[in-house]
């Protein structure tokens, strides 16, 4: 081809906006939260043993640390598991015993599970009904297991009821309640580090996150 009719350069492509996570997705992204140490055994017996171990709150909703030690090894910690028996939140008929069960009741009696309906997408529009509990990641191996938990948003003043239910290790509906007032104190020793947006644009145009699930395989904590 002659250099007279050389084609034309191409387009520039232009960088794509990082859109920011909406916050019923996870925990904003730059901020240290106001922590809580809870040490709380929610249930036990020879089995197994379901225990929370910290709070972290943020001016949009907190996170819960779920420790889960087992004698079994027929047990199934995962949270959110539901989907790899072949079940979803729409899914009719009983949930197998086999799912370990966890949710979180306001003191207005609005609650979230680990079985509710499926968690909305980030492009969701309008802004969904809470509260939700997301997954945010987990590790464990041998005997006991920790899962990271996002709820959104933050609970009214008055009782917060934590409830689990596990019928193939044994372990019946129980409840316990916190005074949701240690979430909103602890909200107040929130500090954003960073504000939102500069996490967003990062390295490279953007964050790269773990996976909530990369941590099981074959439905089994690694």
């Amino acid at each position: 081809m002659s250099e007279f009719f050389e084609p034309p350069p191409p387009p520039p492509v232009p960088e794509p906006e990082p859109q920011p996570r909406p916050p019923w997705m996870g925990a904003p992204e730059g901020t240290l939260p106001g922590a809580v140490a809870l040490e709380l055994v929610l249930a036990r017996n020879d089995r197994a043993a379901i225990c929370l171990t910290r709070l972290g709150a943020y001016p949009t909703g907190f996170t819960l640390d779920l420790l889960v030690f087992t004698t079994d090894d027929a047990l199934d910690p995962n949270l959110f598991g539901l989907r790899r028996r072949g079940l979803g939140p729409s899914t009719p008929g009983e949930i197998p015993p086999e799912v370990l069960r966890f949710g979180i009741q306001f003191a207005d009696g609005s609650k979230a599970t680990n079985i509710s309906r499926r968690p909305p997408s980030p492009r969701d529009d309008p802004e969904p009904e809470g509260p939700l509990i997301f997954p945010g990641g987990g590790t464990g191996g041998g005997s006991s297991w920790s899962q990271h938990l996002w709820v959104w948003p933050l609970p009214p003043t008055g009782p917060l009821s934590v409830v689990c239910e596990w019928p193939a290790a044994g372990i019946e509906l129980t409840r316990h309640e916190l005074d949701a007032q240690l979430v909103l104190d602890a909200v107040q020793r929130a500090q954003v580090i960073f504000p939102a947006e500069v996490m967003q644009r990062g390295a490279g145009g953007g964050l790269q996150r773990l996976r909530p699930s990369a941590a099981f395989r074959a439905g089994k904590p690694s």
